[in-house]
């Protein structure tokens, strides 16, 4: 059973492995051809023209300006949100708005490209009286809303996480909230936010439907550099609109996957530093509790021990990145005049003044999030609702999705999601048993927990390359089912990793010292002992991973579907209809189909919500039981 685990576990080095291998494989000829230098600073993407160029660096620029973008939206939302949440909120708060951030985080992005589409794109055109919405303005917007959750949830887990005994010897100095908050416990927290902010610039690089649906997807660099209603162009994107209708073989074929490889580079570089920030930052806690608590200004001594003066460099270099980013967006004057009347005017303000003006900020921005969930669903709602009826769930579809139903839609999603939890599941478990079981802190350890971070900060479309060059291509499978299942398994498999182990970790040691006194094996210890109260945990994991896969578009566009079809799939190798794919379609190629277009997407965020609210429920009340 350790060797059936081990092989479980060494499954993710393995993908990670095939996936480099594959992009390298087919992304190669065109450094070859065009040379390295030429395609990342080549400044003209123009693959099909008659003589034409494979220069990727205006769409890099438009990546890293629509990420930029996104984070100065997201992160002061975010990070006040957070604060708000474990420091401010009551307990009946707290209760909704972590499930509505978690919520947000359940929208799929095609939704949110929908969304943008229709809703946002229209808002800025008419806002700025300019041709069309569609720019980087709208792709930072909507990469910002969808980068909040991630920003949000790590956050408040890094400043929850701050000892109690910080807040208490702040107060009992006679410091105000917020000047514990902003003074001890937010600095306590730097590394935990850091980490977060790192993983949501991860989740924005990495987003493919979304950007793609409301950027305008021009391959050009803005002129001048901080016209924020230019279109662009980014990563992804060009893989989402070019892959289905290039020639395989072809130098453009190779040069996309040379902008994958490209991708997958930064993506997996941006990831594992958050990965190796939250360690170091866990390894700096555990440490921290085994110490005694200093005497006179605990947080500071432990805050310049650990960083030194680097802390102050960092600081002066994201403040003057802060500025010059925000010089980009013309809007620098009134940051200096802010701080200059900050500066000036604080000593004026008496310290219950300046704790009133920061706890309206923090609040409001726990508001805003609340609302930016409100709206989106309640455009979502109240324009879908009018499409749903027996006929539109149970028909298939007509006039190119026009009329009709969404029928093999819906079976198809289900279809997709099933197979890929019934190949993830088995073997998600097997190597969070393995690693958290048959295993202490180790190379080899260090090695298939490397693999799973960098499978899990592997951009979704990279993944349906993948998919499309090894299982399709390679392998000879076709466009199918099976395709889909195995692509989307390969996707969801660090969730359950992840989630497993936790439960397992859960379990408290003395069940298995127990066992083991009685004679029991190690693996009648696990199979009887340690699974059964782990359960919960494993069975929430798989309904997130089934939300997750339910709700993605990009890995399954190449591998796995088509936009209409009247029949169920009678076999594994034939195509199916998928519900994101078809929202994606009737939003961008099928004019005349609103209320579908409505009714599709309601009925998505629908399924993947209810996939989500059963996760939380389970994991509320088993966490209640524990309580108890």
């Amino acid at each position: 059973m350790k060797s059936v685990f081990f092989l479980t576990a060494l499954f993710a080095v393995v993908v990670v492995s095939f996936i480099l291998l594959f992009l390298l494989r087919d992304g190669y000829p065109i450094f070859e051809t065009v040379g390295i230098a030429n395609f990342l600073f080549g400044s003209t993407w123009t693959p099909t023209a008659v003589e034409p160029s494979y220069g990727i660096f205006a769409l890099i620029v438009g990546t890293i300006l629509v990420t930029l973008g996104a984070m100065i939206f997201a992160v002061p939302l975010s990070i006040g949100c957070a604060i708000y949440i474990s420091e401010l909120a009551s307990p009946r708060i707290k209760s909704v708005l972590k499930p509505a951030t978690e919520l947000l985080a359940g929208i799929p992005s095609v939704v949110y490209g929908f969304f943008g589409l229709i809703v946002l794109t229209t808002f800025i055109r008419t806002t700025f009286d300019i041709p069309t919405g569609q720019t980087w303005l709208a792709g930072s917007i909507l990469l910002g809303i969808m980068a909040l959750p991630t920003i949000i949830s790590v956050s408040e887990d890094a400043i929850s996480s701050v000892p109690r005994e910080y807040h208490e010897g702040s107060l009992a100095t006679g410091a105000t909230r917020w000047q514990t908050i902003s003074r001890v416990v937010v600095p306590a927290a730097l590394s935990g936010i850091a980490a977060a902010i790192i993983l949501g610039v991860g989740r924005a690089i990495g987003e493919t439907m979304a950007v793609m649906m409301v950027t305008g997807n021009a391959a050009i660099i803005p002129d001048p550099i901080w016209n924020v209603l230019s279109p662009i162009r980014t990563l992804t994107g060009t893989l989402g609109i070019e892959m289905g209708e290039v020639s395989i073989g072809s130098d453009h074929y190779h040069a996309l996957f040379g902008v994958a490889v490209v991708l997958l580079i930064i993506a997996l570089i941006v990831n594992l530093s958050a990965v190796a920030i939250l360690s170091y930052l866990r390894d700096g806690r555990t440490a921290s509790h085994k110490s005694t608590l200093r005497l006179k200004f605990p947080l500071v001594t432990t805050f310049r021990e650990r960083f030194g003066q680097w802390w102050r460099i960092t600081a002066l270099a994201l403040f003057v990145l802060l500025l010059l980013i925000t010089a980009l967006w013309g809007v620098a004057l009134l940051v200096i005049l802010a701080a200059v009347l900050w500066h000036y005017g604080r000593h004026r303000l008496s310290r219950k003044h300046i704790e009133t003006i920061a706890f309206a900020g923090v609040t409001a921005a726990a508001l805003i999030v609340l609302a930016i969930l409100a709206i989106i669903l309640g455009d979502i709602i109240i324009n879908g609702l009018p499409a749903l009826s027996w006929d539109f769930l149970t028909q298939s579809p007509t006039n190119l999705g026009r009329g009709g139903g969404i029928f093999p839609a819906i079976v198809g999603t289900l279809y997709l999601v099933t197979g890929a939890i019934l190949i993830a599941l088995p073997l998600g478990v097997g190597a969070a048993i393995y690693l958290v079981e048959y295993t202490r802190e180790g190379r080899v350890t260090k090695i298939i927990r490397t693999g799973v971070d960098l499978l899990n900060g592997t951009p979704s479309i990279v993944f349906g390359l993948f998919g499309f060059a090894f299982i399709v291509l390679f392998l000879n499978v076709g466009v199918s089912l099976l395709a889909g299942m195995i692509t989307l398994a390969l996707m969801v498999l660090p969730t359950v990793i992840r989630t497993t182990e936790e439960s397992l970790k859960n379990i408290p040691q003395s069940l298995r010292e127990g066992s083991l006194a009685l004679g029991a094996t190690q693996w009648q210890t696990i199979k009887n002992v340690v699974i059964p109260p782990a359960i919960p945990g494993i069975v929430t994991g798989a309904i997130l991973s089934i939300g997750r896969a339910a709700g993605e578009t990009a890995p399954i566009m190449f591998v796995a579907v088509v936009f209409s079809t009247r029949f169920l799939p009678t076999s594994l190798f034939d195509p199916v209809m998928a519900l994101p794919y078809h929202l994606y379609i009737l939003s961008t190629n099928v004019p005349g189909a609103s209320t579908n277009k409505y009714g599709t997407a309601l009925v998505l965020v629908m399924l993947v919500v209810a996939f989500y609210t059963v996760a939380i429920l389970v994991r509320n009340h088993y966490a209640k039981k524990a309580r108890g």
